[in-house]
């Protein structure tokens, strides 16, 4: 007697692996759950129109920025406004360093990053912005490398390595 894998198999069917891809998505919602999720996705959208797209990197840390024409001048990060993500001033000064200089006012950027601390976030953020400013327009190019916006930092943290303590740092030498 074939198990039921077994048949499913020779038929050439599957089970759908999850519920949700039966489509049954949202079935074990309320739809006044429904209606307040969709609400607050809408409350974090996106501006609409065409943006211009730039990854940036430093250490761990990732930012997707987008660079949006028409602007007022926010910076929004996850969902908040840059200020508010990153309450040390200077952090948030970095953020919007490119804009800055450039005096670039009529613009919204709109970053996701994750990963890192919160000052390789920052500097991700810049790195992103600085991209996205180049796609839009690259003549722009030599002004933001003569800032140091459009190098990566490259420099990441050393591995510990078996037999000391940290990356380098070795135990305590003792004479006896």
């Amino acid at each position: 007697m074939p198990t039921a894998k077994e048949s499913e198999k020779k038929e050439g069917k599957r089970a759908p692996a999850h519920p949700a891809s039966a489509g049954h998505a949202m079935a074990h919602r309320s739809a006044a759950h429904a209606a307040s999720h969709a609400a607050s996705r809408a409350a974090h959208a996106m501006p609409k129109g065409r943006y211009f797209e730039g990854v940036g990197r430093r250490k761990t840390a990732i930012a997707r920025v987008r660079l949006f024409p028409d602007g007022k001048g926010t910076i929004t990060v996850n969902g908040m406004d840059a200020d508010k993500y990153f309450p040390v001033v200077r952090l948030a000064a970095i953020v919007g360093a490119p804009l800055r200089e450039l005096q670039m006012t009529e613009f919204d950027v709109v970053a996701k990053v994750s990963g890192g601390g919160v000052s390789a976030q920052a500097e991700a953020v810049r790195h992103g912005l600085a991209r996205a400013i180049l796609v839009k327009d690259p003549a722009w190019k030599p002004r933001l490398r003569a800032m140091g916006y459009v190098t990566r930092d490259s420099r990441m943290v050393e591995r510990k390595k078996y037999g000391l303590r940290k990356a380098r740092r070795a135990p305590q030498w003792a004479k006896r």
